[in-house]
């Protein structure tokens, strides 16, 4: 499990009713043992402070969550994902970040797939999920094989849909992250066309709030 640099919740001398609304994924491997394990009712407990949990498909719609107020807290989403909303408008404030694992997102094929280098990717339809970090290891892999992202025919799925298209035949290829692709490795013999390493895509996550709930509530993030 990637390791967090920093992510703490203090106490503050005068505890204060509330509920913090968490937004998390089910790549939020962290996120899911403190769920759990119930660390972080205990932590926050002295604040008066309690947790709602929102799990989300991907992390744009969670990054959107966050901007509108519906979430107060991301853990987590990949770094690209910030990007995306931002560019929209989104107000964030960074609060922490897991080391890199590049390893941890892939382009895959079925194992009797004619594909065999990313160049073969042309012309073909690919189930990615929009904004994503494997957005961006799709736009990083074409670039390497000398392609753009008018060379294919994106089909633009949750990771869920994109695993129903992907094992129905649906789709050439699926730009998946853990925990899906090592589901679909393991179940369905797929096969990886390449992953974020060797620079292609380091595969950050980060910790996030809308930027004006840091502001009101640093207690509870630390």
């Amino acid at each position: 499990m990637a390791s967090i640099l920093s992510v703490s919740f203090a106490c503050a001398q005068t505890p204060a009713s509330d509920t913090v609304r968490i937004g998390y994924q089910k790549s939020s491997t962290l996120t899911a043992i403190l769920k759990t394990n119930g660390e972080l009712e205990k932590a926050l407990a002295p604040l008066g402070v309690k947790i709602s949990w929102h799990e989300f498909s991907s992390g744009l719609p969670l990054l959107e969550a966050i901007n509108t107020g519906n979430v107060d807290f991301g853990a987590d989403v990949a770094d690209t994902v910030p990007l995306f909303a931002q560019a929209a408008g989104a107000k964030l404030a960074y609060i922490a970040e897991e080391a890199a694992s590049p390893a941890a997102q892939a382009i895959l094929v079925p194992a009797e797939s004619p594909i065999k280098s990313l160049a073969d990717l042309k012309g073909r339809k690919i189930a990615v999920t929009k904004g994503a970090g494997s957005h961006y290891l799709l736009l990083a892999a074409l670039g390497k094989a000398g392609l753009n992202f008018k060379d294919i025919s994106p089909a633009y799925l949750p990771p869920a849909d994109g695993r129903i298209a992907f094992v129905g035949g649906n789709v050439q290829a699926w730009v998946a992250w853990d925990p899906f692709l090592t589901s679909a490795l393991k179940q369905s013999g797929a096969r990886v066309l390449a992953d974020g390493g060797n620079g292609l895509a380091s595969y950050k996550r980060y910790y996030l709030s809308s930027a004006a709930y840091a502001e009101r509530r640093s207690d509870v993030l630390g």
